[in-house]
């Protein structure tokens, strides 16, 4: 697109590097797009944190309604623009437009849904102790306390996601709603969609009056130009969605750093799926068609992909593995996103098949064309699965381990075993759900999100939804990457204590101007004071 120039955005200004340049591509046809882009210099990567220092207190500042009609300017702006992003995100992914049309549509939701939210204020939990300096045997002392912006954020954009994870994604989006800066590292496998999704926040900020540093995208390698923003010393926190290497190397960085800062990185999950005799009894088949479709949704590629399928052995049971497996083996090939996620891929099957009481009991057919992953269904049994850590190592594609169990402590013994993960799912009558209330609080200790009756991959944005979980699922369990919670991420709480009325700012103030919820010594008011 002659409309791309390849270079960073470094605030308001582009890029001028001319290091070795590099294309995206193709991964449906291993063909190189135009135009060259160039990566950021380590001078442009410190100008970008700099000016995000420099952003910080007006952003601190600004009030609940700018930050929302900001975020709803995003949102306006890409709905204009995307027949250019669709047209440019299908090259670089290999995804369908419908595909590309629905993660642009889940962007603009997840902005206008944190616009909802900071325009309302209640998220501040805001709260008042009053003063009583007749208290003995000390007087008590005027305390008012909410949530501030923690400051400057780096997001690095996933592989998998070019919208909804990526340069306008959940991180950039919870991060602008906290009040944040902030500084993106576009991937290299959708960079053109990225500079265009870039240009669209500049012009956003522009418009807004904002600063400068507000937003700054750069292009280049994570592990060298990202390393860099990660250890400079304006940066406050990170995002990350990608994989478990990646992730670590981040949170390394950022521990060993002179002053350590928090990193929130969604890393790696196998998804286990546990499957009760009723459930497979009653609709086998059903279940069976609706794992196949969550197992090879977007070529495998999501992080809520189902890895582990865990069931005792029955009749029941018996004649579902054969289904799944028969359902797994009439599977075409996909498209994966780049050529280096196919070869992982294929190292990841080759390393499974050749592992110990493992065996492939189904593979899909093959077309023979670049970059194309082919379904596949693994079976150990329960004693493997627990004395081989390895085998919840995530396979990132279409494939999935069945684990045959002997008896319900088995099937206790491997719940126990399993490592954090974003979901867990359980397929079972009304009747076993009942009964099994043990082994489902087993799954809530390990996922984010517990799945009754369902499959896993499809992450509806909302207020309530948790996608997080237990390490090596996230850094962090106790927080969210989806959803209006993710903003808390980017947050501290500060305690403002005997602040003249005229001084504290409008969510404390004793009027409550902003009509908010507040807790007033214990209770919950929307009074002035």
């Amino acid at each position: 697109m002659s409309s791309l120039l390849g270079h960073s955005f470094i605030g308001f200004v582009r890029g001028q590097s001319t290091a070795a340049p590099y294309r995206a591509i193709n991964p449906a046809t291993a063909a190189a797009l135009e135009p060259d882009f160039f990566p950021a210099t380590a001078a442009e990567a410190d100008h970008a944190c700099a000016l995000a220092a420099q952003a910080t207190p007006a952003l601190t500042a600004l009030s609940g309604m700018k930050k929302a009609a900001f975020l709803r300017d995003i949102a306006t702006r890409i709905e204009a623009a995307t027949p250019a992003l669709v047209a440019r995100a299908t090259q670089e992914t290999g995804l369908p437009e419908a595909r590309c049309q629905g993660e642009i549509g889940r962007t603009m939701g997840q902005l206008r849904l944190f616009a909802d939210l900071v325009e309302k204020g209640d998220w501040l939990d805001a709260r008042i102790e009053t003063a009583n300096p007749d208290r003995k045997p000390l007087p008590k002392p005027d305390h008012r306390s909410l949530l501030r912006p923690i400051g400057p954020v780096a997001v690095f954009c996933a592989s998998n996601f070019p919208f909804a994870y990526s340069v306008a994604g959940g991180d950039t989006a919870s991060a602008f709603a906290a009040g944040c800066p902030v500084i993106v590292m576009a991937h290299h496998a959708h960079v053109g969609t990225a500079e265009i999704m870039g240009g669209l926040i500049v012009e956003a900020v522009k418009a807004s009056g904002l600063p400068e540093g507000t937003f700054s995208l750069l292009m280049g390698e994570g592990r060298v130009i990202g390393q860099q923003v990660a250890k400079h010393p304006a940066l406050r926190a990170i995002g990350f969605t990608g994989s478990r290497v990646g992730g670590r190397a981040l949170m390394d960085t950022a521990a060993s750093r002179s002053t350590p800062i928090p990193v929130y990185a969604e890393m790696s999950s196998v998804n286990p799926v546990v499957l009760l005799e009723g459930a497979l009894a009653a609709r086998g088949e059903a279940i069976a068609t609706g794992l196949l479709g969550s197992c090879t949704l977007g070529v495998g590629q999501f992080c809520t992909q189902p890895g582990l399928i865990i069931l005792t052995r029955s009749a029941a049971a018996e004649a579902f593995v054969a289904k799944l497996s028969a359902l797994f083996t009439e599977c075409a090939d996909g498209v994966m996103l780049t050529a280096g996620i196919h070869q992982a891929y294929q190292k990841g099957l080759t390393a499974r098949a050749a592992q110990a009481g493992v065996k492939v009991i189904a593979q899909g057919k093959s077309s023979g064309q670049p970059n194309r992953a082919v379904a596949t269904l693994f079976a150990t049994d329960a004693k493997t699965f627990i004395a081989d850590g390895s085998l919840q190592e995530e396979i990132f594609g279409p494939s999935s381990l069945v684990i045959w169990c002997a008896d319900a402590r088995e099937v206790d013994a491997v719940l126990g075993a399993l490592h954090g993960n974003l979901t867990a799912t359980v397929h079972g009558t009304d009747a076993e759900l009942a009964q099994q209330s043990a082994q489902i609080a087993r799954l809530e200790a390990v996922a984010g999100r517990v799945v009754v009756n369902g499959f896993p991959t499809g992450v509806e944005v909302s207020h309530a939804i948790v996608h997080g979980g237990p390490y090596p699922s996230l850094s962090d369990g106790r927080t969210t990457s989806v959803g209006s919670n993710a903003i808390y991420r980017f947050t501290r709480l500060v305690c403002l204590q005997n602040y003249p009325d005229s001084a504290l700012p409008a969510e404390l103030q004793n009027a409550n101007p902003l009509c908010l919820s507040r807790l007033v010594n214990g209770s919950r008011s929307e009074s002035a004071l």
